[in-house]
């Protein structure tokens, strides 16, 4: 029979090879919050095929561009998109200054959280009240308004800053791509002044290489020689739908080899990235777990996900089932 302390050390021993060999399993996995199969698979053999010297796939480095949508894709977006949660926070804030409100649409629907009326204010509605809440101040302002924001509010389901909303498999896709030589940009119908002051920290995506829809800045400077850009109530561009190649070709300039949405607005950068010669990949995270998350798709009113998933399925695209996929959602 071994001795007390004997026993202590070998169980302690053989708890150490335990943990190593798990480690060293996580190591060697990079996507660990990837169920093994067939979508799995797709990520990693495509990776292998475009960055392996003397593949007949392979792709330069400074050539392997990957686009990711970010509402519904990288964070989650029910029961509002979070920039609206935003908006809708900001425009009750400002209401004091703004008495004429209470009896306005669309702002008289928010002051009063009436659902019905919002809906019924449509995307009109929804504009206005983008910009009366993202306008009127400077840039560096702005920012400080959304960072504040992203640290106090939180989500009405999940209890959790909307920051801490976000897919941890999609974190590691986009550590994976990066260490594989690939650039990483987030192409969302989301405003991209918005995203920019949180997306370096959070997902390792730095603010140039952010596209999304914007509002006009005016150019200021004053008598004492200090410069400014003030932000005006006036949307400039959608980056939404045939926006997203649009955008694309504005800010990137090369187009993606990798693409990843998650709904009909995302179909048109889906479409533009298979349009190309050479292996690509186009990727849709379809939304099926409504005891992790949420669960929808052709009918939703957010994120509706109906032409591109047909679409998706008729040309062989990546379409991810998230609640078979993935055995984690948030980090």
């Amino acid at each position: 029979m071994l001795p007390t302390r004997r026993i202590f050390l070998v169980l302690l021993v053989s708890c150490g090879i335990c943990a190593g060999a798990s480690a060293q399993q996580s190591i060697s996995d990079p996507l660990p919050s990837w169920n093994d199969g067939q979508v799995k698979r797709s990520i990693t053999d495509f990776v292998s095929r475009v960055t392996t010297q003397g593949s007949p796939d392979f792709v330069a480095p400074e050539l392997r561009i990957a686009t990711f949508d970010n509402d519904g894709t990288l964070w989650c977006e029910q029961p509002v998109y979070f920039q609206f949660a935003f908006a809708m926070d900001r425009l009750k804030e400002l209401a004091p200054k703004h008495p004429a409100w209470k009896k306005q649409q669309p702002f008289k629907a928010v002051l009063e959280n009436d659902p019905k009326a919002l809906a019924d204010a449509g995307k009109k509605g929804l504009l206005q009240i983008i910009e009366v809440t993202h306008s009127g101040m400077t840039v560096e302002e702005f920012t400080k308004t959304v960072l504040d924001w992203t640290a106090t509010a939180r989500h009405p389901r999940f209890k959790r800053p909307y920051t801490q909303l976000i897919y941890q498999p999609m974190l590691e896709l986009l550590t994976y791509l990066r260490a594989n030589g690939f650039q990483t940009f987030i192409v969302s119908g989301g405003g991209i002044e918005f995203m920019r002051p949180w997306t370096e920290k959070i997902y390792g995506i730095p603010p140039q290489q952010v596209v999304g829809s914007s509002g006009v800045t005016k150019f200021e400077i004053k008598p004492d020689g200090s410069a400014s850009l003030i932000k005006v109530p006036k949307i400039e561009f959608i980056d939404d739908g045939p926006g997203k190649p649009v955008g694309i070709n504005r800010f990137i300039g090369r187009y993606p080899i990798f693409a990843f949405g998650n709904s009909d607005g995302d179909l048109q950068m889906l479409q533009w990235t298979a349009a190309h010669p050479g292996l690509r990949f186009m990727g849709i995270v379809h939304h099926t777990d409504a005891e992790r998350e949420y669960a929808y798709d052709r009918n939703s009113h957010i994120g509706k996900l109906d032409k591109a998933w047909d679409e998706g399925v008729k040309r062989g695209w990546t379409i991810v089932d998230m609640k078979r996929d993935w055995n984690r959602i948030f980090p």
